[in-house]
């Protein structure tokens, strides 16, 4: 542990190292002032009218630089309504809308690492890796894109790709209520429907093609369907949020846990 820690002022570009007598003091103060930002943030950023926003903060985002290695910068965060954004400086109302990068929640895979980091995965093999200042922090950004993920799951409902197969045209559904359904792009004839219970097991190439095991109903044998998407980390980030969310809607606790008053709602 250390006897200091640096601080970086809204600029970004004022920065002061204070030093303690102890790393227990040190600590102390460090969390104190992470409180009285986090505080600060839900007194003075308002979200628009009717916005829902599940969670936001400061983060250090651990880029790849050219010659010095990585390099790293603070972003503002936010978990607002069906998006995460990223933002170079808290926004005031009329600057929500203008986010340095925003992408669909349920596309997105939140990912813990090490030391205090944590990693969004998003499309086509693209991430963010962000450090925060303490555990504590860690685990409410990881529980906040939890709830983030599971009420915009809940909001659609359903999401559909186009996909093909042995040269055909197809849709590609996944449903919270049904699970897979795959069926003609043009007749929208169903060719197959599983639940989410009978997927057993997947594999992809890492570019474009997905192998989905599912276990059939009464035959109990495993049926492979193979399929091509054109943004294949996108569809499998959405499975995985949809699964998770199923999950998740079975669980009493974090159900008991779904309530949204406080200052981050404004309607």
């Amino acid at each position: 542990m250390s006897n200091c820690f640096e601080v970086v002022a809204l600029d970004g570009a004022s920065t002061n190292i204070l030093q303690f007598c102890t790393a227990a003091e040190s600590t102390d103060w460090l969390q104190a002032i992470s409180a009285n930002i986090n505080d600060l943030t839900q007194e003075n950023v308002s979200p628009p009218l009717n916005a829902r926003i599940v969670y936001m903060g400061w983060a250090c985002e651990s880029r790849e630089g050219s010659a010095a290695g990585r390099t790293s910068v603070f972003k503002f965060l936010a978990l607002r309504g069906p998006y995460f954004s990223i933002y170079r400086s808290p926004p005031v109302i009329a600057d929500w809308g203008q986010a340095e990068t925003t992408y669909n929640l349920y596309e997105v895979l939140f990912k813990v690492h090490k030391s205090l980091y944590f990693s969004i995965l998003v499309g086509h093999g693209q991430s963010h890796t962000f450090r925060v200042e303490l555990a504590t922090d860690l685990a409410i950004w990881e529980k906040s894109f939890q709830r983030a993920v599971f009420l915009e799951v809940q909001r659609i409902r359903s999401k559909s790709y186009m996909c093909s197969s042995q040269g055909n045209v197809l849709s590609f559904t996944v449903d919270f209520a049904s699970g897979f359904t795959c069926s003609e792009a043009t007749a929208k004839t169903v060719l197959w429907r599983y639940k989410f219970s009978q997927l057993k097991g997947s594999s992809d190439d890492g570019k474009t093609r997905v192998k989905l095991l599912f276990q059939n109903a009464e035959s109990k044998q495993i049926e492979m369907k193979e399929l091509e998407f054109a943004n294949l980390t996108a569809v499998l980030h959405c499975i995985h949020s949809f699964i998770a969310a199923k999950v998740a809607s079975m669980d009493p606790l974090f159900m008991c846990g779904q309530s949204f008053s406080g200052s981050y709602m404004n309607s």
